[in-house]
């Protein structure tokens, strides 16, 4: 069983149904309700475990109610918060999502800005036996910590670029990058996909990290030998794409855990987020490693 070392954040999520999204300021009336936990790195370790691998979640709370319902989320899902700190007066990360009959989400999220940032309070070194890091960019100081302590043991160390990172070194520490098409865009300028891939390869400080973009039911593009190329997604009738691309992120990592090549980790990570857009609720659709292996089977894929 491999394991992943998921860094970043955890939150409490209030996830409405809709027919359609409010378009004016008048009250609502939502069709169903889910209340579970989520954040990037959280979901992620939360498909890993689903999927079959450990998951060690590290990160930061406040010292309140949300916190334990957090982490209560977690431990239900054989989650290890082995690196979990509660900081006294501050709240936890608390959002709010709506969702509508066509699986687009609109999402409003809460951070208390005193929740400290430092990361020295984890470790210096790699945990035993943890074969991949994931790290989010909500608390970039600790994934760069982490993906550091990967690199020096010869681990896969997985970026979520779902916004652009402002850490320094965070995409020369990781070894795989895989954006979000919003996150290429805020850091390359470039609005194209291939675009945006094409200014990162031309880059030379950040040396030899693989980097990739999820653009949704267009597929992923990626770096390979030095040129752009792309695997398309499988394609679904969305039902909610909350959640869908972090556990895609948690997905992949686990894949390259697992000794897989990109190429691999894509196919299998792009069944695990279309498998979870099946199902209302973020990452309470994240699938079971059969019903994986079965829809990659039935899509000729395996």
């Amino acid at each position: 069983m491999a394991t992943v070392l998921c860094v970043g954040i955890a939150t409490l999520d209030y996830i409405y149904a809709l027919d359609e999204m409010p378009r004016v300021a008048e009250k609502h009336r939502a069709r169903d309700l889910v209340i579970t936990s989520g954040g990037i790195a959280a979901n992620a370790a939360v498909a890993i475990a689903r999927l079959g691998g450990e998951a060690i979640f590290a990160g930061r709370l406040g010292d309140d109610a949300v916190a334990v319902e957090i982490l209560n989320a977690l431990h239900a899902e054989d989650v290890r918060c082995s690196f979990v700190r509660g900081f006294p007066g501050v709240k936890s990360p608390v959002s709010t999502i709506l969702v509508d009959r066509h699986g687009e989400r609109l999402l409003i999220s809460y951070r208390d800005g005193s929740l400290p940032s430092d990361p020295s309070w984890l470790p210096e070194e790699l945990p035993p036996r943890v074969d991949a890091v994931l790290g989010d960019t909500r608390w970039e100081e600790a994934a760069a910590r982490m993906f550091a302590a990967a690199r020096r043991v010869g681990k896969p160390a997985v970026l979520d670029g779902d916004k652009a990172p402002k850490h320094p070194t965070i995409l020369a520490d990781a070894t795989h990058v895989a954006f979000s098409a919003q996150g290429l865009r805020e850091l390359t300028g470039e609005s194209d996909p291939r675009g945006g891939l094409e200014k990162l390869r031309d880059r030379t400080a950040t040396g030899d990290t693989w980097f990739a973009v999820t653009v949704g039911a267009e597929g992923v593009y990626f770096l390979e030998n030095g040129d752009v190329a792309h695997a398309p997604a499988f394609p679904v009738e969305a039902v909610d794409t909350l959640g869908a691309g972090d556990v895609w992120h948690g997905a992949f990592a686990l894949a390259l855990a697992e000794g897989a090549g990109e190429r691999e980790a894509i196919s299998f990570a792009s069944a695990t987020s279309a498998l979870k857009c099946l199902t209302f609720g973020g990452r309470n659709g994240s699938p079971r490693r059969p019903q994986v292996l079965a829809f990659l089977k039935e899509r000729g894929a395996l």
